[in-house]
């Protein structure tokens, strides 16, 4: 049986999000489903769920593979002739606690052979596909059989009991070295943005924020940064003053970049709480 194609309308507006101007010096970024935090604990009934792999996500259209910000991914030519004509979406990862090594692997614009075949494909989702989720995950994985290449993974979805089984998966996952658990409504259509079906459960949260300054050390850090003043998406602004090393404090991101920080929920005001830089988004 010939894989099911994504609904042509939907496709083509995912694609021309990916599409880049003549003479643009930047890329488009493409129309992603993205997740929202899980509200504290939550029924697992009528949501699939999988590990939150850590890895650096990748966006395959049928003929090119890109980032997150639409800039292409530069992988080798073999890796990318193994790939289906089916639009994905997933995860290039190299295993749990490997996220720095692979970044530094698949940003490389000369790819090295070896880093590559190390690595794996994980895929979530077919972008611009109709039907509900359950659907499009059985789809995945029927395709990923059908390649029989090893480094071509579906994401492994599975039904919780209850909210006592979601918290031992999510304790496994974490104990084992994992990030968390992402939770996907069974009966959820393919939609671009942020959505309330697609949820993220870790034991600390993570978010990003949009660099606006820089704020001046003191004491020890005197002469270096001293906290980044950042944006949210939702217009909150904030100082973020921890989790750096001292080269990140000598030469720290710039503004207008985009950085990830770990939370413990936010305020009334929604101020995030103890909120701590985790890393710099390349692309």
């Amino acid at each position: 049986m010939a894989p099911h194609q994504p609904d042509r309308r939907v496709f083509l507006g995912w694609l021309a999000a990916l599409a880049l101007p003549a003479g643009a010096a930047t890329a488009a970024q493409p129309a992603l489903r993205l997740a929202r935090e899980a509200p504290g604990v939550v029924d697992p009934a009528g949501w699939l769920v999988s590990e939150k792999y850590d890895g650096v996500r990748a966006l395959w259209d049928g003929h090119v593979l890109r980032f997150r910000s639409g800039l292409p991914v530069h992988a080798p030519a073999w890796f990318l002739a193994r790939l289906p004509a089916t639009p994905l979406d997933g995860e290039l990862w190299l295993g749990r606690g490997s996220f720095e090594a692979l970044s530094g692997n698949v940003r490389k614009t000369q790819p090295v052979d070896a880093e590559w075949r190390a690595l794996r494909y994980m895929v979530f989702d077919l972008p611009g596909a109709g039907g509900v989720f359950a659907q499009r995950a059985a789809r995945i994985e029927a395709l990923v059989r059908s390649l029989a290449w090893p480094q071509l993974q579906a994401v492994a979805q599975a039904p919780l009991a209850d909210r006592a089984a979601l918290a031992q998966r999510l304790a496994d996952v974490v104990q084992g070295g994992g990030e968390g658990l992402m939770l996907h409504r069974a009966d959820a259509d393919w939609r671009p943005g942020r959505s309330d079906a697609l949820l993220k459960l870790k034991p600390v949260h993570d978010a990003e924020a949009t660099v606006i300054g820089h704020v001046a050390g003191r004491g020890k850090h005197a002469g270096r940064l001293g906290a980044l003043r950042v944006r949210t998406d939702d217009g909150i602004e904030f100082l973020l003053g921890t989790g750096f090393s001292d080269a990140q404090r000598e030469r720290p991101p710039l503004p207008g970049a985009v950085v990830t920080y770990t939370h413990r929920g936010s305020t009334a005001g929604g101020v995030p709480r103890f909120a701590s830089f985790l890393r710099l988004r390349e692309v």
